[in-house]
């Protein structure tokens, strides 16, 4: 039976970008956002996007190549590897990669399409399984512990790993961390009304490709690169459960985002809609896990957290009830605790299982 951590925090609701339909409500969200970049923002003078680690390039099964960087000592009893979401890159680690270098020896890592990797012909889950583990062996080579850690598409990566290399569950990885993911497929929208749930499930990987191809993708790409204030609140209200988050945080996710080409933006949507690692949850139920969810996630549905909590008896969950999907970013305190509970247990559970071998 999963034991359970309910996380009370501050209520709020962001108010949805897309009802932006008229000149009146446009210059009503322009108003708004202007609002909000008007309030004191203690985040403002983090340094998103500038904090590195000592890069590594891994060579995928396929060849393409993988950007990884190091941060911590090298002398740490555990490795961690983080594998990031379905548009964003290693930075959306920013706080985890600020807070916990000290103590731990952390592998970042961006996925293929993503952030400084390359750019792959065909993506799915399965590869991305696969590209984790090339990881895997190319920064935690010997008998370095591991522990997993992945948000969102990064769950369902480690969940890939975990059907296609079992044997290194319980010998090299200790313990798993997974954030904001599901073990099957994804319905994005799912908090629409029925009829327009299911209209946005048929009709966004045509329009998708169909804005990812020639001349057109160009044009997307300049869209997106213009950004503005449609483009905060729709990362806003998508991203984040709290209205009040820091407008600097939600730049920054907005700019991650926007960093992603279109092309890999259409892939991998058309990936997630199609993936099933149910069948690897025994595997990953062979060492401690722990599963935290957001309360406010407009990406994972509450039936599909359910049903992974469902398939990992004995798992530590924690849910965040005023967080969003990216809640690495919203919430990173309580994230951080997570990540560092899990590690320690994971160290307790590899030493009881040397001790009774």
């Amino acid at each position: 039976m999963a034991r359970w951590l309910r996380v009370t925090g501050v209520a709020g609701l962001a108010a949805g970008a897309a009802a932006a339909a008229t000149g009146a409500v446009l210059a009503a969200e322009k108003a708004a956002v202007g609002r909000t970049r008007l309030r004191p923002d203690p985040e403002a003078a983090e340094p998103f996007g500038q904090l590195r680690g000592r890069p590594l390039t891994v060579l995928a099964d396929d060849g393409v190549s993988l950007h990884a960087e190091i941060s911590g000592p090298d002398d740490a009893p555990v490795t961690i590897i983080f594998s990031h979401g379905y548009t964003l890159n290693q930075d959306a680690w920013h706080y985890q990669r600020r807070d916990l270098a000290a103590r731990s020896r952390l592998v970042f890592w961006d996925q293929r399409g993503h952030g400084r990797s390359g750019r792959p012909e065909t993506v799915s889950v399965h590869q991305l399984g696969a590209d984790l583990h090339a990881v895997l062996l190319a920064t935690a080579p010997g008998d370095t512990p591991v522990v997993l850690v992945g948000h969102s598409m990064g769950g369902m990566t480690v969940m890939a790993l975990a059907s296609q290399h079992p044997e290194v569950f319980g010998s090299k990885v200790i313990g798993t961390v997974l954030i904001s993911t599901a073990a099957s497929a994804v319905e994005f929208g799912w908090w629409l009304p029925g009829p327009l749930r299911g209209l946005a499930r048929r009709a966004a990987p045509p329009v998708l490709h169909g804005m990812a191809r020639g001349r057109r993708a160009a044009l997307v790409e300049r869209g997106r690169q213009a950004g503005g204030d449609l483009a905060f609140l729709g990362t806003r209200y998508v991203g984040f459960g709290d209205a009040s988050v820091s407008p600097a945080v939600v730049d920054f996710l907005e700019r991650i985002i926007r960093a992603t080409p279109i092309d890999m933006v259409a892939q991998f949507y058309a990936a997630l809609l199609e993936h099933d690692q149910r069948p690897a949850l025994p595997v990953l139920a062979r060492v401690p896990v722990a599963v935290v969810t957001a309360g406010r996630d407009r990406i994972i549905p509450p039936r599909l957290a359910g049903e992974l909590v469902a398939g990992l008896p004995g798992c530590d969950l924690v849910e965040i009830p005023d967080a969003g999907h990216v809640v690495i970013l919203e919430r990173p305190e309580i994230i951080n605790d997570v990540i560092t509970r899990l590690t320690e247990r994971a160290v307790g559970w590899q030493q009881g299982q040397g001790r009774s071998a």
